[in-house]
């Protein structure tokens, strides 16, 4: 029964709550019984995945199994993915099969793999090979992170001191190499010989090379990690390396440590902010309840959104703001890595606060505690038991063990944290900072509780940025107001979009696409404008930037790939109906879906439910006319990019025949959606007529750009055809389009026509029978005439 639930709960994105209840010894029959507390004492903040989690044991239990929430009997299908790739090999392995007897040798390297794989499940990456003395993880799939290249170098960082503790005859050192990248990941191979989980790329190559370049105990991350880590850890240029296997030389650092950041915006996007626009209205809310809390009136502001959409940057600008009023700020940083760890952003403020280092030993860190109690109010110094304890400090003999019972010891660390938090406020206006609540431990949950209920005659603003998942746990109150920040609205997209190219603009159309597919999330425009002006294919000229060539399809940036494709995992079973409706489009009909999709009827229903529950995506209309519509494009981009390009091709033809057959919305019957699918089918032939009928569509409605652009990407396909008459005749008419439609955009002397018309007079003699005389030679004579 329990490794069922476990599956079931890894299907369902859920799987990391399996460990807290199995640590718990949790009755699993007992768990939809559960209490909010019970399960927030368990992790489980979300309103929404305790349902889920309820949901999911009832159906256990009454073995209601379908399509939507079963996990799947086989293994996940192949894919193309971004994921962190690490290496990890043991130092002296050689020596030690000298020296060691076998079986020894084969405990130690039992014990040696367990303790990596430990580490490496800690941070929910996924250990696909022992090589020997080596090991290969992925964090990055089956399910991927937000913060996946993070997760790889703190499992790394683990992995060097948990193999310490191994026994052995020396202690073990390992050398670490990681690298991030695109790979196609699943199952290679044939019978007994496959390989289940094989990542298939460059990437794991680098990664291996890389890891060559490692001192014994030395984690080394590859440019491509790099990119992803920001500023979360201490990094040392190795400088540039040619490694065998890799073509070009290769950038390499190596990791020193964590570094002291205080919250994950300054981590992952450094001390550089694009200045902030759009929020004007939601900065001044924080600026009113400021101005309450400077009359002694205590605030809490709730700042809710999605991922991306600028909380911290909300948070980060605040702080500016209000540089000169409030003098005393506390920053308190929640982690998806603590989520079960008592106090975690509580004593992780403190350490910064009493100027705790790396290397400081029992001794040092109580000296500098009781240094920070000694500049609070007196009676501050009596809670120096309870806080070294809560800060894991050995006191030894400075003070009197403690002898309460958990529970005991739990409410009294509580009050000594409200009596410290409410003593900074006494004498000066303070701003305190609780961020990413959705990943906020049960115990800081409660203690923030207390600091909300005790704070409205103090002159303090509390913040809490949380994501939508969030449910807060505390009563409604008047002094604590909620606010959810929106989309930037498209004339602030483009204004960011000006500051990020230093106020020179870009091609319209480039413009455009940006704007579109980032649909109003900052951090999507960021890094989407970057991609672009890294990519080549713009260069600067004068005051603006021009194309050097035609516009490629915009690439979502390796910094949101991962972050991306984690939504689309937390749908478990469900994510192949969200890259079939991709494959579709942004919008797609629920007549298409249902003609191609594996489900049928009431399990396609459920199935589109979770994706609208997920925020995935929204209906639109009713009955016959319902259509669904991806929230995010760069969503719906990655959704589609995810499947084997087999696969893909394999969907849009089948999306094509399916809407040539009338089995679609009256949107996805046009000659341009045929064309499209036809052509991302592989289906040149088909697809061929429907281009050429969509540009004269266009061209009759005196839409020339249109026309314009569905006649150049058939052109484009007619290269794939066999040469012969057919292909002639073909390129003839597109040819002979071409030319009047240039004619009507720039007049009878375009050069453009001429081109046009001479190369359609060229095919001529190739085309056959039945290619269209007339129409080529008047306008041939139209242009000599002009």
């Amino acid at each position: 029964m329990m490794t069922d639930i476990r599956a079931w709960l890894e299907t369902l994105g859920l799987g990391r709550y399996a460990d807290a209840f199995e640590a718990n010894h949790v009755d699993w029959a007992l768990l939809p019984d559960l209490t909010d507390a019970d399960f927030r004492s368990l992790g489980v903040a979300s309103a929404g995945h305790r349902v889920r989690l309820r949901a999911a044991i009832e159906n256990a239990e009454s073995g209601e199994v379908d399509a939507v929430s079963a996990p799947e009997a086989s293994r996940p299908s192949p894919e193309r993915r971004h994921i962190t790739i690490m290496f990890c090999d043991l130092v002296g392995w050689t020596n030690l099969t000298k020296r060691m007897d076998p079986e020894e040798l084969r405990t130690l390297m039992q014990a040696y793999q367990a303790a990596a794989a430990a580490a490496v499940a800690r941070y929910d990456g996924h250990v696909a090979q022992y090589l020997g003395d080596g090991l290969l993880s992925y964090f990055g799939w089956p399910h991927a992170h937000e913060d996946d290249a993070e997760r790889a170098v703190r499992a790394g960082l683990d992995i060097i001191e948990a193999v310490k503790n191994v026994p052995a005859p020396s202690p073990l050192e390992v050398r670490i190499g990681i690298a991030s990248g695109p790979v196609v990941v699943g199952e290679t191979g044939e019978g007994q010989g496959a390989v289940a989980d094989l990542a298939v790329g460059e990437t794991p190559n680098l990664a291996a090379r890389i890891q060559s370049l490692a001192q014994p105990d030395q984690v080394i991350v590859s440019g491509s990690a790099r990119q992803l880590l920001g500023s979360a850890f201490e990094l040392r240029d190795l400088g540039s390396h040619r490694l065998k296997g890799v073509g070009l030389p290769m950038q390499a650092w190596c990791v020193a440590g964590v570094a002291q950041t205080e919250g994950r915006f300054e981590a992952r996007r450094g001390i550089a902010a694009v200045p902030m626009v759009g929020r004007d209205a939601d900065v001044a809310l924080f600026l009113q309840r400021w101005e309450q809390v400077k009359a002694g009136e205590g605030q809490v502001v709730l700042l809710g959104g999605e991922p991306g959409i600028g909380k911290s940057r909300i948070v980060r600008e605040l702080r500016a703001r209000l540089s000169d009023d409030a003098p005393l700020w506390l920053h308190h940083q929640c982690s998806p890595f603590h989520t079960g760890s008592a106090f975690y952003p509580i004593v992780a403020q403190i350490a910064r606060a009493a100027g705790f280092r790396r290397d400081d030993d029992d001794g040092a860190k109580i000296d500098k505690l009781e240094a920070m109690l000694d500049a609070q109010p007196a009676e501050a110094r009596r809670h120096a038991p309870l806080l070294a304890a809560l800060l894991s400090i050995e006191a030894g003999d400075r003070y009197q063990p403690l002898t309460l019972s958990p529970g005991l010891q739990k409410e009294k660390t509580i009050e000594a944290l409200i009596d410290l938090f409410t003593g900074l406020a006494v004498d000066q206006p303070m701003l305190a900072i609780f961020e990413d609540a959705h990943w906020m431990d049960p115990s800081t949950l409660d203690a923030l509780g207390e600091v909300i209920a005790r704070i409205e005659t103090l002159p303090v603003l509390v913040v809490v940025t949380h994501r939508p998942e969030f449910v807060p746990p505390w009563p409604a109150v008047g002094h604590v107001a909620a606010q959810s920040l929106t989309r930037l609205s498209r004339r602030a997209r483009t204004d960011m979009i000006l500051q990020l190219t230093g106020g020179k603009p870009l091609p319209a159309e480039v413009l455009d696409q940006i704007v579109d597919k980032t649909d109003g999330i900052p951090l999507f425009v960021e890094e989407l404008t970057k991609a672009v002006l890294e990519a080549g294919f713009l260069e600067e000229a004068g005051d603006a930037y021009c194309l050097v060539g035609p516009l490629p399809a915009l690439a979502i940036p390796p910094t949101l790939q991962d972050s991306l494709m984690a939504r689309l995992d937390r749908l478990g079973p469900v994510k192949e109906i969200a890259q079939i409706g991709a494959c579709i489009g942004r919008v797609f009909s629920h007549e298409l879906l249902a003609a191609i999709a594996p489900l049928r009827d009431d399990a396609l229903d459920r199935a589109l439910d979770a994706l609208i529950d997920s925020e995935l995506i929204f209906r639109r209309g009713s009955g016959t006319d319902t259509a669904y519509v991806f929230k995010h494009a760069l969503v719906q981009d990655t959704a589609h990019d995810s499947l084997l390009r087999s696969r893909r091709q394999q969907l849009h033809g089948a999306i094509a025949e399916a809407a040539e057959a009338g089995l679609a919305g009256r949107d996805d019957r046009g000659p341009e959606f045929l064309a499209r699918h036809y052509s991302e089918a592989g289906l040149v032939e088909q697809a061929l007529p429907y281009w050429l009928a969509a540009g004269q569509a266009a061209l009759a409605n005196a839409n020339i750009d249109e026309a314009l652009r569905h006649f150049a990407a058939g052109v484009g396909y007619i290269g794939r055809l066999p040469p012969g008459p057919d292909r002639a005749a073909i390129e003839l008419r597109f040819q002979t389009s071409m030319g009047y439609a240039r004619i009507q955009q720039k007049g009878y002397a375009a050069p453009e026509a001429r081109t046009a018309f001479e190369r359609a007079e060229a095919l001529l003699p190739d085309s056959g029978a039945a290619a269209p005389v007339f129409p080529v030679m008047v306008g041939i004579g139209l242009y000599h005439w002009v």
